[in-house]
């Protein structure tokens, strides 16, 4: 598989010993793949077993979640909580709560925030958490329980300098607030210990906005830089009608794009012409029914049952914005075939890997998750900044932050890249770029 035979001793033994974790072989595969640019001209790497020790994460907590709804019986869930590198910083990543919640996804989604957090330049670890728990069609009752009980168990092994959470899929500040609540309570302590926290006890400004936000300004940087260009009259798709995909809507809309195709669970809408942008920011996604929404005040609008579909909609710029996997290679060919020419994930690496070969192949700028959607985990870093001064800062402030860091983190992946002799591959730079950092830090501090 690999040049080097170091790598593919690691390879073989992520294969062996978690053979059923299948995302998070896939996250390591990818991030290997970068890694044949390095091991050989410094052989440190493999002295000092860097890689060996960054696919095995430092702490795995699983524990039961016992609740009880609101007819009075008792229901249990699974809760997880993944300390994977603590080298630059304290653990640092999101709490997800959805039935496909599994060691497999947790530890991919903790392996990639590792060298997500590092790109952003702030003193972050990798972590993330979650529970197979589904929030949807539950009372606000049934949430408050069900989030206390998950933070009674792991309460005892959070802190402002060991791990700070935050929200991700189906925990947002409701469910954010409710685990605090709790934390604080058994903690005796108000040391803002989560972030995606509400405004009026710690939050920070632009936090919604931060990862669709954070997207659109990444892809500033890829057209200016690759294109010499902008995205005024650029057609765009984003798939997923959460909260990343409609702040990159709104955001894609301000700096003067179209965007023509949006989606959720349930299917795709689109428009040559654009959609309503602002109409979409104003739905209710809780339902997972956005698109029914849409079609319901704009019945005339192209649309389909398959989400895949919105891959064949012609476009420039597309923006997979949902969750994993959702680029398949025939996808990546669909997106070819209509001149789409840029590619950048919003979501944790929903593009599989044989999709970003084919696209990177065919000439189209890719731009990896772990660098082009930071913008959320880089907006928590600025909350905790804040909540540690126990200051807040304005929402010009932050913005501008964010603006630097996506700028930054771009800069770091397109100069790493050209390097390496291909300034086009940005998952090459932001791989490199991030592990870089983490690994100084791993070899200053000994083997531990």
């Amino acid at each position: 598989m690999y040049k080097s035979e170091y790598l593919n001793k690691i390879m073989n033994e992520v294969k062996l010993k978690y053979a059923e974790q299948k995302e998070f072989i896939n996250a390591v595969e990818e991030f290997l793949d970068s890694m044949e640019f390095i091991v050989e001209e410094d052989k440190d790497i493999e002295r000092y077993g860097i890689l060996e020790r960054l696919v095995v994460p430092e702490r795995v907590f699983q524990f039961r979640v016992p609740w009880v709804d609101d007819n009075g019986k008792v229901q249990v869930n699974t809760g997880y909580r993944i300390q994977f590198n603590s080298a630059i910083g304290p653990y640092k990543g999101g709490m997800r709560f959805h039935p496909s919640v599994n060691l497999s996804i947790l530890k991919f989604l903790a392996f990639e925030q590792t060298f997500k957090n590092s790109l952003t330049g702030l003193p972050m670890g990798g972590g993330k958490g979650g529970a197979d728990f589904d929030p949807r069609g539950k009372s606000d009752g049934e949430i408050m329980r069900f989030c206390q009980s998950f933070m009674a168990e792991l309460y005892h092994f959070l802190g402002p300098d060991t791990d700070v959470p935050a929200g991700d899929l189906g925990v947002g500040a409701r469910e954010v607030g409710y685990m605090y609540g709790m934390y604080k309570k058994l903690k005796h302590e108000n040391t803002g210990t989560f972030t995606g926290k509400g405004m009026s006890f710690g939050g920070s400004k632009v936090r919604p906005e931060a990862t669709g936000y954070g997207l659109l300004y990444f892809v500033d940087e890829m057209l200016a830089t690759y294109k010499n260009e902008n995205f005024v009259g650029k057609k765009v798709i984003i798939s997923g009608l959460g909260k990343v995909a409609k702040y990159a809507a709104v955001k894609a809309k301000e700096l003067g794009a179209v965007v023509v195709a949006m989606s959720d669970t349930t299917g795709w809408i689109s428009n040559p012409e654009g959609l309503n942008v602002d109409f979409i920011a104003s739905l209710d996604d809780k339902n997972g029914k956005c698109t029914k929404q849409y079609l319901d005040k704009y019945p005339n609008t192209f649309h389909g049952s398959n989400p895949h579909e919105i891959w064949k909609v012609p476009c420039d710029i597309a923006l997979p914005c949902a969750t994993q996997n959702e680029i398949n290679l025939d996808d990546a060919k669909q997106l070819v075939k209509n001149g789409c020419y840029m590619v950048a994930e919003g979501a944790n690496m929903p593009t599989e890997l044989e999709a970003v070969h084919y696209l990177e192949a065919n000439g189209v700028i890719f731009a990896p998750g772990k660098a082009s959607n930071a913008g959320g985990v880089a907006v928590s870093g600025l909350e905790m900044c804040q909540n540690a001064m126990h200051l807040s800062w304005t929402y010009e402030e932050v913005d501008q932050k964010l603006k630097d860091i996506m700028k930054n983190i771009f800069k770091m992946s397109y100069e790493t890249a050209s390097k390496y002799g291909n300034p086009q591959n940005l998952s090459l730079g932001a791989n490199i770029a991030g592990f870089l950092k983490v690994y100084d830090a791993m070899k200053a501090q000994g083997i531990v």
